[in-house]
């Protein structure tokens, strides 16, 4: 399978939401990440539900929601309404992981986990087989343009051989820090989907920039 690129429109201007959103329609990306923030779960407050709406109603790529907020299970349906395909919750923000993962399908959801820096990845062993992405964080959540972490690569390739011995279709997501210098090495690690914010948005060109990730590795 070739890799996917999910923008996080999170670095994008909110003042020019609905230009980004179908820029990003033009582009060759094939999901559009949304970052949820609630200020308790990780120290920042992103937008929420009447922001995942209005990214909605313009998007023609599917939504990536990224719930970083706690007690997740009291907002899948409220996501689901909002147009998430897929949502992802941490593995630190809720007590029944396998409940969650179970309720996001019953929506017809695709069921996501995200996992922080110090998180193992060996703690997703037992329910890898009802994940159907791990969003892998590569920098602290909260805050775009951080630094990439590097162990991340070693976490990746150790997440990979979980997937693999289980049998799993389970895709590996890296979210923070993603830029064409990591991706290579991301990608060679075992990584499916590359999410990109600020090296995106930041850029002179997004569409290029989207693009120049998009062929990493062709």
């Amino acid at each position: 399978m070739n890799h996917l690129i999910a923008p996080s429109i999170l670095a994008a201007d909110f003042a020019n939401l609905q230009r980004d959103v179908e820029m990003l329609n033009a582009s060759e990306a094939d999901y559009i990440h949304v970052d949820i923030m609630d200020g308790i779960f990780v120290p920042n407050i992103s937008f929420g539900l009447p922001v995942c709406e209005a990214i909605y109603k313009h998007a023609k790529k599917p939504l990536d929601v990224h719930l970083m907020i706690e007690k997740p299970e009291n907002y899948i349906q409220a996501f689901h309404d909002a147009g998430a395909a897929t949502i992802s919750v941490h593995y630190e923000a809720t007590n029944h992981l396998h409940r969650v993962l179970q309720q996001i399908r019953d929506f017809g959801l695709r069921a996501g986990v995200a996992i922080n820096p110090h998180t193992n990845v060996q703690l997703l062993e037992d329910v890898i087989t009802d994940i159907d992405l791990v969003c892998m964080m590569s920098v602290n959540p909260g805050f775009g343009g951080q630094k990439f972490i590097e162990q991340t690569y070693t976490k990746v390739r150790r997440l990979k051989e979980i997937i693999v011995d289980a049998e799993a279709s389970t895709l590996i997501e890296i979210d923070g820090g993603v830029n064409i210098d990591n991706a290579p090495k991301l990608l060679e690690a075992g990584a499916d989907v590359l999410v990109a914010g600020s090296f995106v948005f930041k850029s002179d060109s997004p569409i290029d920039t989207i693009k120049e990730l998009k062929n990493v590795g062709s």
